[in-house]
């Protein structure tokens, strides 16, 4: 198994395998791989009569093997494409073509899911040195965040920790729709900008930099009932906000503040860098928790939970027949505070 930095420093090389098996559930790195291939190792008149781009739902395997089969017309080698290559029936069958491919084509496998390790097809490709084989797995939450960073960085750009953390809540983890909002991000800074903040975010994205719901945790880690319940009202009067949610914003609430307070008070070394490591925050958020852990002793903590719970189950429709979500985190912040 190859990693994707290995696969783009040989493909830049112009050392090519005869075979590109790409799968996983992140289609990022797929695309990524798959679109140099396509758009670099051949010029465009070479294209006309060297490169097919083929999809697993429209094709079979007979017709991806036509292809590989093919010699080149003019030029050293012939670029095949299956895209979307999960749609491909009987996707087993291509072994044979594995077992010997053709040193002048190169075939490309986008398999945009799992793939199932027992096939015979999966077994000659963990053997054969014919094949660049690569999975590519979905990020979790906290390596996204590094991800956004080394992007920016590779373009010679930074962004506040808080810019980052509004990213990945907003967005989600797909690196797709991360991608596309960061190219309008960059393509929005002036020249002598270097440097993404939550302005920019605000601006260009549509995220507010006041009234979020990392804003609501900053607010009830303060104990700032006055700016949490703004938070809260400006939720309320957004019904198309994602944070009008109960659910979403619970959940935030839990996972993304009190349970990792919690887990902090048990720390025996408090210490910046292990802090950051235990709760899989960034260090710019540390002195929020160690500030907010005196606001909210441990047994305080675990009763919120206990209301995090409640509220969780209000919005879900548990007990609760008529209350707003606007009403229900009023409710809940309420009792969080007091």
């Amino acid at each position: 198994m190859m990693t994707f930095e290995q696969i783009m420093t040989g493909l830049k090389s112009r050392k090519y395998y005869p075979v590109y098996f790409l799968t996983g559930e992140e289609p990022y790195f797929l695309d990524a791989i798959s679109d140099y291939i396509s758009e670099n190792l051949l010029s465009e008149t070479e294209k006309t009569f060297n490169q097919v781009i083929m999809y697993g739902k429209d094709s079979s395997v007979y017709s991806v093997l036509d292809a590989a089969k093919r010699f080149p017309m003019m030029s050293s080698f012939q670029v095949v494409i299956v895209k979307e290559a999960q749609n491909l029936k009987e996707i087993d069958k291509l072994q044979f073509y594995l077992e010997k491919p053709l040193k002048s084509t190169i075939l490309v496998i986008c398999y945009k899911d799992k793939i199932d390790k027992r096939l015979k097809l999966f077994k000659n490709i963990e053997k054969s040195k014919d094949i660049a084989f690569f999975e590519s797995k979905k990020l979790y939450d906290n390596q996204v965040q590094t991800w956004i960073n080394n992007f920016l960085s590779e373009n010679g750009l930074s962004i506040v920790p808080v810019a980052t953390s509004l990213l990945t809540e907003y967005i989600g983890t797909e690196l797709n729709k991360i991608v596309n909002e960061l190219n309008k991000l960059m393509i929005s800074l002036s020249p002598n900008e270097k440097k993404i903040t939550i302005e920019h975010i605000e601006k260009n994205i549509g995220i507010s930099k006041d009234y979020n719901v990392f804003e609501l945790i900053k607010a009830i880690g303060e104990k700032n009932i006055l700016k949490a319940n703004c938070i809260i009202n400006h939720f309320s009067r957004n019904p198309k906000s994602k944070e009008n949610e109960t659910v979403d914003v619970v959940r935030f609430l839990y996972s993304n503040f009190f349970i990792k307070l919690l887990k902090y008070h048990y720390l025996t070394d408090k210490g910046q860098s292990t802090v950051a490591s235990a709760l899989g925050i960034n260090p710019y958020f540390v002195k929020e928790y160690e500030f907010a852990s005196r606001k909210y002793p441990a047994p305080k903590i675990i009763q919120i939970i206990s209301i995090l719970r409640e509220y969780d189950l209000k919005a879900k429709g548990v007990g609760n027949y008529s209350a707003s979500n606007g009403d229900l985190m009023k409710e809940m912040i309420y009792k969080i505070l007091h």
